[in-house]
């Protein structure tokens, strides 16, 4: 794959060259690095925009505020019906493209040059798939951006006993509807330890001081995130051992199923102000994160 690209940077390259050279605009458009790292900023910065909004709703959710506790796509929807709902789902639409593009140089072409090593690649392959699924969030904050519609908390049900339903009608639909349950709990218990082993601060350019103080909100979110996808893996496996898509449910419905237990109240409340944190902490990285865009586009 290399030797196939690199005759189309050569000629992009060129290309590039001659355009600046004739035009005076051209010449003020700054360098691909620059603009990559820009877009990754705006992406760390469209990331924390989202996981701040649904700490604050699953919170606002949790104190009877507001209606039921929402997941990401329900808190997209919910802010798409607000004063300049539209102008938000595009914003934050073209915010998580730019940070898909990044989570892409990350993975792909070693942005952060993690290396090939088991670690490394491991790292790389957590951030692809960290990067489809916010891909995926980004087509829906299009989608939302196209046409605003009311949250329903029913609907995200629906939709997921629908999926669990066509799982259940593959040969061995049952033990794959487990293994989903399975890998759902595997990303979870991935971030609560990735939250006491990662070193968060390497990747931050400020002082110690201020890294010290910066990096337990990273450890909060992780944990809560790793926490929130525990209930709904455990609904998961549980449906696929029934065989029943009618026992799936929705990682917002779940969190609600959560609130109804003794003392759920308070575990979705710190779950919340987690989600908070980890948004808090994204904001950070979009000021403060190393950026280093590979200086040629050639997969590692």
């Amino acid at each position: 794959m290399p030797n196939i690209l690199a005759p189309l940077r050569s000629r992009l390259a060129r290309l590039g060259d001659a355009g600046r050279k004739r035009s005076s605009l051209l010449r003020r458009i700054p360098p691909l690095r620059d603009l990559l790292e820009l877009a990754a900023r705006l992406g760390y910065g469209a990331r924390g925009f989202v996981y701040l909004s649904v700490g604050v709703l699953v919170l606002l959710a949790t104190l009877d505020i507001i209606g039921d506790a929402v997941g990401v796509k329900g808190a997209l929807e919910w802010l798409s019906q607000r004063p300049l709902g539209r102008v938000w789902m595009l914003l934050v639409a073209l915010g998580l493209t730019a940070f898909v593009m990044w989570r892409v140089l990350q993975s792909v072409f070693d942005a952060d040059h993690e290396g090939t090593s088991r670690e490394g690649l491991g790292t790389r392959l957590s951030q692809l798939f960290s990067g489809l699924s916010y891909a995926a969030l980004a087509v829906g904050a299009f989608v939302l951006f196209a046409g605003p519609r009311a949250a329903d908390a029913s609907e995200g049900v629906v939709e997921s006993r629908e999926r669990a339903a066509m799982l259940l009608d593959l040969p061995f639909g049952r033990w794959l509807l487990v293994a989903a349950g399975l890998a759902i709990f595997g990303i979870g218990v991935a971030n609560v330890v990735k939250a006491w082993r990662e070193d968060f601060s390497e990747y931050l350019d400020c002082s110690a001081r201020m890294c010290r103080r910066v990096t337990p909100l990273a450890r909060i979110g992780h944990v809560a995130r790793g926490l929130a996808y525990l209930p709904l893996a455990g609904l998961v496996v549980v449906a696929g051992w029934h065989a029943s898509a009618a026992e799936v449910t929705s990682f917002g419905a779940a969190l609600e199923a959560v609130e109804r237990r003794a003392a759920g109240g308070w575990i979705i409340g710190l779950i919340a102000l987690g989600f908070i944190a980890f948004g808090t902490f994204s904001f950070i990285e979009a000021r403060f994160r190393r950026i280093r865009p590979p200086r040629e586009l050639k997969v590692r």
